[in-house]
């Protein structure tokens, strides 16, 4: 299987790149500029990622350029996909396209309502339509919704998440808890996500499909500060920011299913590595 990847990602990337090895096919951004060199890049191809989670710059989330600029960043991709029989396209985003989870409904899941939280969510989801609306039996097209994904980076530094945020924070004796603490997360490691990613590679649906992917376990931040205090001391200070925080858990029955597969990483191993990774 060859699988090529695009996307401009920091983080989740450089790890699917890794795990793909030989298998890998890396489309540099030039390429997204002529469609004929797109097309050969893609002939070997078997499966295209195309990484859609933010927009392809450091812009914020709530500009509006972010929208235009995840749309023009993912139609050379969509464009191709279209004049190729027999690529599986897989479209990694994040749970931001559905509102915030409530007690009414706190699992994200496919039947979850979409509802884009902020502008570049709006162009994660645009993209997502366009993709499923053009998927055919031979061109599948799977989306793929990510909960709150920790872990170490493959650039150097310590790691991605609030678990190293928390982390950070601990050196100086305290940890930042976004809310007032009970509210609470599905925190995911970025290894389970590759993993669901290679499952879904290797099992392309029959025509389209869009999958939230998390570990099922609702945290309480409160849980959380706790866990960093009983390790290094650290004071929860709480009241925090939360406006772009993600609440509520995964619905993992549906990617049990699916692919028989269920996240293996705990929190008190990700809690672990985060506060190891800053020391």
């Amino acid at each position: 299987m060859r699988v090529a990847v695009s996307g401009q990602d920091y983080f989740v990337q450089p790890h699917i790149e890794q795990a793909l090895g030989d298998s890998l096919v890396k489309i540099p951004p030039e390429a997204l500029e002529d469609s004929k060199t797109l097309d050969a890049i893609l002939t070997s191809c078997d499966a295209v990622v195309l990484m859609n989670a933010h927009p392809p710059s450091a812009g914020g989330r709530d500009d509006r350029a972010s929208l235009l600029q995840m749309r023009t960043a993912a139609k050379p991709i969509l464009s191709a996909v279209e004049r190729h029989g027999g690529l599986h396209l897989i479209v990694i985003g994040t749970l931001r396209v559905h509102p915030q989870a409530t007690p009414e409904e706190p699992y994200y899941s496919s039947q979850a309502t979409l509802a884009p939280r902020d502008i570049a969510a709006e162009g994660q989801l645009w993209v997502e339509e366009s993709a499923l609306e053009h998927a055919e039996p031979e061109r599948p097209v799977s989306i793929i919704r990510a909960s709150n994904v920790q872990g170490p980076l493959k650039s150097g530094g310590d790691g991605h998440g609030l678990l190293h945020a928390f982390a950070r924070d601990s050196i100086f004796g305290w940890v930042s808890v976004p809310g007032n603490g009970g509210q609470v997360k599905d925190f995911l490691h970025v290894r389970d996500l590759v993993e669901s990613i290679l499952g879904v590679m290797h099992s392309p649906p029959p025509t389209r499909e869009a999958i939230a992917i998390g570990t099922g376990r609702a945290v309480p931040l409160r849980d959380v500060a706790a866990l960093f205090s009983s390790e290094t001391g650290a004071e929860p200070q709480f009241g925090h920011d939360d406006s772009r925080e993600v609440w509520g858990v995964v619905d993992v029955r549906e990617v049990e299913d699916r692919l028989g597969f269920r996240p293996s990483i705990s929190l008190e191993q990700m809690v672990s590595e985060a506060i190891q990774t800053v020391n």
